[in-house]
């Protein structure tokens, strides 16, 4: 089959599914990124599963930003611009319960419920540090629009955190 043909298929999926097809593979992206980060904790210990998960998201927010960017138009390099490519992202698109406030020169994202971290929990896992990881990823993300956008975290888990927030992220224009 011919990349044309697997587009004729895509495109044949109904309207009102094609959301939760999207979502599906979304979903099933963080599932394997999630499984491999658990096989390698079990090998290496946490310490190197984290440092090696830091570092594939941090090349992962290089490409998924130039790929965005491309595919999207998105020419401009203001804070407004970054936040409508890291909305389309792998990262932000499903997360189901996000907050984005968007003003001229900054921007907050929070994770309110955090699907993975909740995931861990109910399998009686501990809260995974995420932030250095995540923190990789925005920062090379942001980077890709504009060398001047700084990203700072206010809260992501290994932090303790309030019940209604896992983690928020700012980002500013120097």
């Amino acid at each position: 089959m011919s990349r044309e043909e697997d587009k004729k298929i895509i495109s044949d999926i109904p309207k009102e599914k094609l959301a939760d097809f999207i979502f599906m593979h979304l979903r099933n992206m963080w599932a394997v990124d999630g499984l491999y980060y658990l096989g390698i904790e079990e090998k290496f210990g946490t310490e190197a599963a984290t440092e090696i998960d830091r570092k594939v998201w941090e090349v992962m927010g290089k490409i998924e930003a130039r790929k965005i960017r491309n595919l999207f138009d998105i020419t401009g390099d203001d804070i407004a611009s970054m936040i409508q490519g890291l909305h389309l992202s792998g990262w932000t698109l499903d997360l189901e319960d996000k907050e984005i406030v968007v003003e001229k020169d900054h921007a907050i994202v929070r994770n309110v419920q955090c699907r993975a971290q909740n995931t861990r929990l109910k399998k009686g896992l501990c809260e995974f540090g995420c932030k250095p990881v995540r923190w990789s990823f925005l920062k090379s993300f942001a980077k890709e629009f504009n060398l001047d956008i700084e990203v700072n975290c206010n809260v992501c888990p290994p932090d303790k955190h309030p019940d209604d927030l896992w983690c928020e992220w700012v980002f500013t224009l120097r």
